[in-house]
């Protein structure tokens, strides 16, 4: 009955093991066909991080049709991050000067991006500490540009109240310099900025240098010292005159932590691998360092652009081939040279030990000659003796236990035949005449053996 009923529900379970199985499968090649499309949270559309966005999403798209990344504009690296933390985007640049929080993970550290501190001529700003009740066009509130104003600003001893900050959208502030309504523009972008360049070739502007890099660090340890080279903005006149020293914050990719492995771990490898298709599009591309050359500053890295960065580690024994090698033979050595020296120490208890057997044996002998009580007793105390000193030899590892089980027997042997041999002469201090003559007899025997 049971079997009959087993047989009925084998094709049912088959069937629906089919089924599934034909479902999953239709569900993996969907996945892996399907396109998915991420939202790149970037700055103003005037800016670096919007033309970079476009141009790795351009590559992005040759290298792997599959990802598709739709660029957007925003104001820059505080709306990125709230972008990120209501799912709106899943990957986004801001500065690496920006706190995140835990939820936020690194992807790759881009381009440097340089203080740029712009003044006309007219304006009387010759550095920055003349910033000094002037107007300043800035980058709109909650941006890195906006923020690292007042950073720079305030090292140098100048307050809020002290320079009339206009944050603006990029455009405008752009606009509103070059029609002269503020006498100073103040944009941390990456160098070679094209908007940057016009202002400065079509305007009566200059570059303001800003050093003491190494004291802002104290306050901002992400800021690197930069130059501004000679001809950077325009070769034929040269902009600026001279290599000017400057400051620069580097650009940062960051996503949310639940971003999909296999995604972060591909635009990772397009970024990387892709870089000449990048740099055709976005110069600056050429500026990209892997983590490790950056000490990090401090960002946990997403798993998917982890395993990306790992993955030309060699494994920890093609790392440490030569000092395991070393070990190695150093351990066998060791262990090779223990083995003597147990070798050794055996033989030589075997040896010491052997030494007292041939002793038993002497005086077993002897005791085949012995005719008096005293001489006998004088052997039972050389065989005690030899006793005695055996098991102090044990007791200080002189010789070992097997050596010692192997003493036993003869050490036994001896002490046996001694007692025969005693009791054959004790019975003939007084003996019957027949007892005499057989006693005589059996020491005649023995004395011939």
């Amino acid at each position: 009955m049971n079997e009959s009923i087993l047989k009925k529900l084998a094709y049912p379970v088959a069937i629906i093991s089919l089924i599934m199985a034909g479902i999953f499968a239709a569900r993996w090649i969907q996945d892996k066909q399907s396109t998915k499309t991420l939202i790149f949270a970037t700055a103003g559309k005037q800016g670096q991080y919007y033309a970079f966005g476009q141009a790795f999403a351009r590559v992005v798209a040759q290298h792997n049709p599959r990802l598709q990344i739709k660029v957007i504009a925003t104001d820059g690296s505080s709306q990125n991050l709230e972008l990120l933390k209501e799912n709106k985007a899943q990957i986004a640049l801001i500065q690496s000067n920006i706190a995140t929080e835990t939820s936020i993970k690194a992807v790759s550290f881009l381009f440097p991006e340089l203080f740029h501190l712009i003044a006309t001529d007219q304006s009387g700003i010759k550095q920055v500490k003349d910033l000094r009740g002037k107007r300043v066009a800035l980058m709109p509130v909650g941006s890195g540009s906006y923020s690292l104003f007042w950073i720079l600003s305030r090292h140098y001893g100048l307050s809020e109240v002290e320079i009339q900050g206009m944050p603006m959208p990029t455009q405008r502030a752009y606009q509103s310099f070059a029609e002269g309504k503020v006498d100073a523009l103040f944009q941390v972008t990456a160098l070679g900025n094209p908007a940057i360049a016009r202002i400065l070739q079509t305007r009566p502007v200059h570059l303001i240098a800003i050093d003491q890099g190494a004291a802002l660090r104290l306050t901002v340890p992400a800021l690197e010292d930069q130059t501004i080279p000679v001809g950077a903005y325009n070769g034929a006149i040269p902009l600026p005159a001279q290599n000017l020293p400057g400051i620069s914050v580097r650009s940062l990719m960051v996503t949310r932590q639940d971003t999909d492995l296999e995604t972060i771990y591909e635009l990772t490898r397009i970024l990387y691998e892709a870089r000449n298709d990048l740099i055709q599009l976005f110069p600056q591309a050429s500026l990209i360092k892997e983590p490790g050359a950056l000490q990090d500053l401090g960002f946990t890295f997403h798993p998917g652009a982890t395993a990306f960065y790992d993955k030309e580690k060699p494994s920890f024994i093609v790392q440490y081939a030569e000092p395991l090698g070393l070990g190695i033979s150093v351990s066998v050595l060791i262990v090779s040279s223990l083995w003597q020296l147990r070798m050794w120490l055996q033989g030589k208890q075997k040896n010491r030990a052997d030494f007292y057997n041939l002793e038993i044996l002497k005086l077993i002998d002897r005791l085949s000659t012995v005719h008096g009580l005293d001489e006998l007793d004088d052997i039972r105390k050389q065989l005690f003796k030899i006793f005695e000193k055996v098991i102090l030899d044990l007791d200080r590892d002189r010789i070992s236990p097997e050596s010692f089980q192997s003493f036993t027997f003869p050490w036994q042997v001896a002490l046996t035949t001694l007692r025969h041999r005693e009791t054959l002469l004790l019975s003939l201090q007084s003996p019957s005449q027949d007892e005499s003559s057989t006693l005589l007899k059996s020491l005649a025997l023995e004395e011939n053996d």
